[in-house]
C-alpha cells in the first residue's frame, strides 16, 4: 500500500537499493561460533607464556571441568549456536554493548581513536577555511556514494567484506545514560539530516550543506558559509559546552539530563547529535620543535590540548569529528561504538583523492541562509558541571604521555623480501621492546577485522606466543648463534601469522570466551569459574593494546592504554618506513612512552641487523 503512493522513479530506487542490500547481505557469510574444545585448548596455549607451571596446571583443571561432556561449557555453547542461527551476528551487539556502551570511562583518550594526517600547505585561517571547504565537499561526495549504493564492495583475500558500518558513520551520535549509553542513527537515504555542525572558539553552528533542490553545496558555497561562521565567532565562548562530553559517562549522563531540561539547550544538543558530522576549526597552538610536532598534533586531535586550548571545540559523543587547525594540521576523531578503523581508512582515502581534484563546480547564484548559531542556557548547576569537567579533562590530559615517531630505517618492503609478515614482524619487535624495558612479557592484543562475516566487528589476536617468548629470551643471549636466532624469529613470526589467520576466519578465542560468559549472565547463572580464575584476569589485563592501521598516506593513529599500567602502540607500515604512536599514563611509575619508543626503535634496528650478512 505504501509503495502505491510513491512515484514510480522513487519506488524503483527503493527497490534497487533493497536489492543491492539483499545481494550484498547474501554474499557475506554469517559469523561462525568456534568449536568449544578448540577455543579452550587455544586459551590454555595462550596462557603458557604468561603463567608459571603450577598456576597453569590449576587453571587447566578449571578449564577441563568447564569443557567436559554434558558440563556448563557445552550447555552454553549449545545456546550460543542457537543464538547464531536466529541473529544477524551472534556476538557483535553484545560486544558493542559490553566493550563500549557499558564502559563508564571518558570517551576522550580512553575510547575514541584519533588519526593525525600529514600537514597541509597553509599556515593561516584563510588556508584553513579553503581546505575545510574542500574536506566537507569530499565527505559529502563519499556520503552520496554510500547513500546511493554506488560505494563498491570491498574484498579481502578474495572474500567480500560486510559494508554495513558505512551508512552508520553519518548522522549518528552516542547518547549518555546513567548505567549504559546508546547510539542513535538519524541518517536515512531520504529526508535525513541536511546539516553538519561547525565549531570554532567553543561555539557551535548548524551549517546546511544542501541546496533547496537537494544538491550538495559547492566548495565555493561552503567557503562562503565558513567565512560567515568565522565572522560570528571572533571571541572565544566563556563556557566550552563540548567539554561536558569528555566526562566520566555516569557524570555526563547526569549533566546531560540537567542540560536538556531547558528547551533551548535541548534543541541545540539535538542539532549537534543529528548533524551529518562535526567540523572543528581549531585555533593555533604554541609552536614546537619538529621532533615533537607529530606528538603534539596527535594529542591535539585526540583531546584538543586542554581547556585553555581546543578541547572546547569537540563533541566527543559524535561519531565523526574532523579537525582542521590554522597551522595546516588536521585529522579525524571517531567514536568507537559505531566506527572501526578499516571503514574510516576507506573514507579518508576517498577524501584525500577528492582533495587532489580542482573545484570545477560553479556556485549557483542563489542566496544561502545564514548558518545558525546554537545557543545554550547555562544555570548554576550546568556551570558547576562545566567546571568539574574542565578540571577532570585537564587532569586526564596531563596524565597522558604521547610519543609519535617515524621509523625510517626500513618498512614493510624489506620484511616482505625476508618472506615474513610485516605485521607479525612488528608485533615481535613490540614484545621484544617491552621485555627489554620491563624484563617480562605481558598480555597483548592486536585487532583483527571480522568484516568477512555479516555484521562482523573485531576480535583480538593475542600475544605473546610460546615461540615469541623463546625468541625474546634468546635474542640478547650471546651464547645463542645468529642462525639459531634467525630461526627462532621466523618461528615467532609464523606463529603470530597463524593466530592472525585464525582470528580473521572467525576462529579467535576472545570473542568466543566473552560470548560464553555473557550467555551465562543472560541465563541468570553465576559467572562460570573459568572467568573468575586469576589466570583469566591476567590474560585480559591488556598491558599492550596494539593496532596496525594500514593507510595509503603517512597518517598516524593514537589512543590511550586500556589499563593504567599499560601502553597503547599503534603503527602504520609504509614501503620504506613505519609510523608509530605510543601512549602511557604518567601516573604509573613503571611505564614510560618515550623509553618504550626508543627501545622499540633499537629493537627494530637490531632485528634488521640480525639478517645482515656477517663480515
Amino acid at each position: 500500500m505504501i509503495l502505491e503512493r510513491i512515484p514510480p522513479r522513487i519506488c524503483s530506487l527503493f527497490m534497487l537499493k533493497a536489492a543491492l542490500r539483499q545481494a550484498h547481505s547474501s554474499s557475506v557469510r554469517p559469523q561462525p561460533v568456534p568449536p568449544l574444545l578448540q577455543t579452550l585448548q587455544r586459551y590454555l596455549t595462550a596462557l603458557e607464556p604468561l603463567l608459571p607451571p603450577e598456576e597453569l596446571e590449576h587453571t587447566r583443571g578449571i578449564v577441563q571441568k568447564f569443557g567436559c561432556p554434558g558440563g556448563l561449557g557445552e550447555n552454553l555453547q549449545r545456546e550460543l549456536i542457537k543464538r547464531a542461527e536466529h541473529s544477524h551476528n551472534w556476538i557483535s551487539d553484545w560486544w558493542v554493548q559490553w566493550a563500549y556502551l557499558e564502559c563508564r570511562q571518558p570517551l576522550a583518550v580512553h575510547s575514541n581513536p584519533a588519526i593525525s594526517l600529514p600537514k597541509r600547505d597553509f599556515t593561516d585561517w584563510r588556508g584553513q577555511l579553503v581546505f575545510a571547504s574542500k574536506l566537507i565537499a569530499g565527505l559529502l561526495d563519499f556520503k552520496a556514494q554510500v547513500d546511493s549504493g554506488r560505494l563498491g564492495v570491498e574484498y579481502m583475500r578474495g572474500q567480500p567484506l560486510c559494508m554495513e558500518l558505512f551508512p552508520q558513520l553519518f548522522s549518528s551520535c552516542r547518547i549518555p545514560g546513567p548505567k549504559h549509553d546508546h547510539v542513535i542513527h538519524y541518517g536515512r537515504p531520504r529526508r535525513g539530516p541536511a546539516h553538519i555542525t561547525v565549531v570554532r572558539n567553543y561555539q557551535f553552528f548548524q551549517l546546511d550543506v544542501y541546496n533547496s533542490d537537494g544538491t550538495p553545496l559547492t566548495e565555493s558555497q561552503i567557503h562562503a558559509q565558513l567565512l560567515r561562521i568565522r565572522s560570528q565567532s571572533w571571541k572565544t565562548d566563556k563556557q566550552p559546552m563540548g567539554i561536558l562530553t569528555s566526562e566520566h559517562r555516569h557524570t555526563w549522563g547526569q549533566a546531560y539530563t540537567r542540560l536538556l531540561r531547558d528547551k533551548i539547550n535541548k534543541e541545540s544538543v539535538r542539532l549537534i547529535e543529528k548533524s551529518i558530522f562535526t567540523l572543528c576549526l581549531d585555533s593555533p597552538v604554541m609552536r614546537i620543535s619538529d621532533e615533537k610536532y607529530s606528538s603534539r598534533m596527535a594529542a591535539q586531535i585526540l583531546h584538543g590540548g586542554g581547556t585553555f586550548s581546543n578541547s572546547g571545540n569537540r563533541w566527543f559523543d559524535k561519531t565523526l569529528q574532523f579537525v582542521v587547525g590554522e597551522d595546516g594540521s588536521w585529522g579525524l576523531l571517531y567514536e568507537h561504538a559505531t566506527a572501526e578503523g578499516p571503514p574510516i581508512a576507506t573514507l579518508l582515502d576517498h577524501v584525500l583523492d577528492y582533495c587532489k581534484k580542482p573545484d570545477r563546480m560553479r556556485a549557483p547564484l542563489i542566496p544561502l541562509p545564514m548558518p545558525k548559531k546554537l545557543y545554550f542556557y547555562i544555570n548554576s548547576e550546568i556551570k558547576w558541571d562545566l567546571e568539574m569537567a574542565k578540571q577532570n579533562l585537564d587532569i586526564l590530559i596531563n596524565d597522558l604521555d604521547i610519543k609519535c615517531f617515524n621509523f625510517q630505517r626500513f618498512g614493510k618492503d624489506l620484511v616482505k623480501q625476508l618472506k615474513l609478515s610485516p605485521n607479525s614482524f612488528i608485533q615481535v619487535a613490540i614484545q621484544l621492546a617491552y621485555y627489554r624495558v620491563h624484563s617480562e612479557v605481558c598480555a597483548a592484543c592486536d585487532i583483527a577485522s571480522l568484516r568477512m562475516f555479516r555484521g562482523g566487528r573485531t576480535d583480538y589476536i593475542r600475544s605473546p606466543t610460546n615461540q615469541m617468548l623463546s625468541f625474546i629470551r634468546a635474542f640478547d643471549d650471546d651464547a645463542v648463534s645468529r642462525e639459531a636466532k634467525v630461526q627462532l624469529l621466523r618461528e615467532a613470526v609464523d606463529a603470530y601469522s597463524i593466530l592472525t589467520e585464525q582470528s580473521l576466519m572467525g576462529q579467535g578465542i576472545d570473542r568466543h570466551l566473552l560470548g560464553l560468559k555473557l550467555q551465562a549472565i543472560e541465563e541468570g547463572l553465576s559467572v562460570p569459574r573459568i572467568f573468575m580464575d586469576t589466570a583469566y584476569g591476567l590474560a585480559t589485563h591488556w598491558k599492550l593494546r596494539t593496532g596496525q592501521v594500514p593507510a595509503n598516506t603517512d597518517s598516524v593513529m593514537c589512543f590511550g592504554p586500556l589499563v593504567p599500567d599499560g601502553y597503547a602502540v599503534c603503527y602504520n607500515p609504509q614501503q620504506d618506513h613505519v609510523h608509530f604512536s605510543i601512549t602511557a599514563f604518567n601516573c604509573c611509575e613503571e611505564t614510560n612512552a618515550e623509553k618504550l619508543a626508543l627501545t622499540l626503535e633499537r629493537s627494530l634496528h637490531d632485528l634488521q641487523e640480525l639478517f645482515q650478512p656477517t663480515v
